[in-house]
């Protein structure tokens, strides 16, 4: 089992920046696959990035490209999604995810998620 922790959420304006926080615990490999989603008010959850546990591989939604990354720090077994040039359309609830590859394609494990909120 693996637990996820989000934090970082809050309030910025347009053109600001976050950074999002997911702190796992519990039994983790190197096999793992990483990701945020993200859940707009009033829409269906949807993809932001993913990468290897390592921090590689990384890829990420058209819509986010070239002003977020996500990245990992294995010393404290944290995931981070650094958000720059924040759009008032990020307004989203953030979830982190993590997918064991043994298990199968679908993440396994989910975040409570955290509230970011961009104004205009």
């Amino acid at each position: 089992q693996v637990q996820l922790v989000e934090s970082g959420g809050g309030l910025v304006q347009a053109g600001g920046s976050l950074r999002l926080s997911c702190a796992a615990s519990g039994r983790t490999a190197s096999r793992y696959y990483m990701a945020w989603f993200r859940q707009p008010p009033g829409k269906e959850r949807e993809f932001v990035a993913s990468g290897t546990w390592s921090g590689g591989n990384t890829f990420y939604a058209d819509s986010v490209k070239g002003r977020f990354t996500i990245s990992r720090d294995s010393a404290k077994n944290t995931v981070y999604l650094q958000m720059n040039l924040l759009k008032p359309e990020d307004t989203a609830v953030y979830y982190c995810a993590v997918r064991d590859p043994i298990i199968g394609n679908k993440y396994n494990y989910w975040g409570q998620g955290t509230q970011v909120t961009v104004s205009s």
